[in-house]
């Protein structure tokens, strides 16, 4: 995982091209949430039910510190070097501190093998055998189709006003008619054919888990829908510069990593996590219905601050609840697997809410600059869309910044009302959830036992 990361980083520190951005940007995320995943599960494995939380609310704390570093580095690289150098140097500031925990791992795994408390592998296949053999165990077939089926669903959102004749262009109509096909082909792959199928589907027979999986994935829906171009809309509409635009931003993930903790302890003395869990749905509605109300220029900038811990107290309280509500549903061996099916259902949750926001961004953007710019500037349409830093160029109060800031306004309460859609959706699938003592769960466990928490 951290080799994608790697190569992610040094591809996009070296991109001339949107394709090879794009290709850079699928390496680094493959290899950042694989990572998470691979920590969850060590975290599982290493810890008791109840105090599962804790540990995994801790582990997620260092976003406090970056919520405030991280934004500030960037201006600087901006400012002072370039976008290149910011990916190189992280690039190498990530090898430097994951290094002396791959060697501890590798430590361990050495003195496991040597206490006889790990197997020996034994490696008596050629390398073609070994390729099909992991051919097979990784289910490439049945990845390809989900993959390939959900980005052709999903992409035309985003492509079709650029085509020549918008959803009237014949490979915009085709991709979403061959993505539903995939995914049909990588259901009857999955349940019919697949020596060894990736996807559990009797594990979303437990209701309790479907709704943890569909919770995890329309919450991120929802945010994604608004949260996509927020950073633009800071800037342009709201004066913001990147440093402080990143705070407000990351005041989400800030309030996020603050409550994991604290929800932790909450639901190890508790021992319950269906009824807590609705503490977050006020918070859910304030967060994202007020940023209707707020997306003014005039807008006091603490008020959008205010929206942000909302939602960070919401997404906070559901990511670590719907984490229990599925490990406490599967035998401790099933962890693993459950967990990522539930982080599945995040990426395609995102995918849809990032979908949602390129459609009306790339649909509506251009047509409303077109009606807002006054008559001199709308030969500039294309190129004030286009570029942030041309839209950033015209002073406040100018008739074309006014214009740009009239037409954002307009496409993100859209974006907003988007977000807002998915809300019923969440508390529906909190009651989806059984009410699980996870104490006695617990009690009756067959966890192995070593170092455990």
């Amino acid at each position: 995982m951290v080799l994608l990361i790697v190569v992610g980083m040094i591809m996009k520190a070296t991109c001339n091209s949107v394709e090879m951005y794009a290709a850079a940007h699928t390496f680094y995320w493959v290899g950042h949430l694989g990572l998470i995943y691979v920590i969850d599960v060590v975290v599982a494995d290493t810890t008791t039910l109840r105090n599962r939380l804790i540990i995994m609310g801790i582990n997620y704390t260092p976003t406090i510190s970056s919520t405030f570093a991280g934004p500030k580095i960037a201006e600087l690289f901006l400012k002072n070097v370039n976008f290149r150098w910011a990916f190189g140097s992280f690039c190498i500031i990530l090898l430097a501190f994951c290094i002396p925990v791959m060697v501890i791992f590798i430590m361990n795994e050495m003195k496991a093998k040597k206490f006889g408390l790990a197997p020996e592998k034994v490696h008596n296949r050629t390398i073609w055998e070994s390729f099909k053999y992991y051919f097979v165990q990784f289910d490439v077939i049945g990845l390809f189709l989900t993959s390939a089926g959900w980005a052709l669903l999903l992409l035309p959102f985003s492509i079709a006003a650029t085509a020549p004749n918008g959803w009237a262009t014949g490979y915009i109509i085709a991709m979403p008619i061959l993505g539903v096909i995939l995914i049909a082909s990588f259901v009857v792959w999955e349940k019919f054919f697949a020596p060894v199928p990736y996807f559990p589907f009797h594990l979303l027979a437990d209701r309790t888990i479907l709704g943890a999986c569909l919770i995890y994935g329309i919450m991120f829906a929802s945010i994604f829908c608004w949260d996509t171009y927020y950073g633009s809309y800071l800037q342009v509409v709201h004066f913001e510069s990147v440093t402080t635009s990143g705070y407000i931003l990351n005041s989400f993930s800030l309030m996020a990593a603050f409550v994991g903790p604290f929800v932790g302890i909450a639901i190890r003395y508790l021992g319950r996590f269906k009824w807590p869990s609705f503490v977050g749905v006020p918070f859910l509605v304030l967060g994202t219905a007020l940023l209707i109300h707020f997306r003014h220029p005039e807008t006091a900038v603490n008020w959008l601050v205010m929206c942000q811990l909302f939602n960070g107290i919401y997404s906070g309280i559901w990511s670590l609840t719907a984490r229990i509500a599925v490990m406490s549903s599967v035998k401790h061996q099933d962890v693993a697997v459950a967990l990522a099916i539930w982080g599945m259902f995040g990426g395609i949750g995102s995918s849809i809410g990032v979908a949602i926001a390129g459609g009306i961004w790339t649909n509506m953007l251009p047509t409303e600059l077109a009606k807002q710019l006054p008559e001199s500037a709308k030969n500039m349409t294309a190129t004030i869309y286009g570029d942030i830093n041309v839209q950033l160029s015209y002073p406040a109060g100018s008739p074309e910044r006014d214009a740009i800031i009239a037409a954002y306004d307009f496409v993100q309460k859209k974006m907003i009302y988007a977000g807002c859609a998915f809300i019923p959706l969440c508390v529906i699938c909190l009651f989806m959830w059984r009410n699980i003592d996870i104490k006695e769960k617990d009690a009756q466990s067959k966890q192995a036992k070593g170092m455990v928490f």
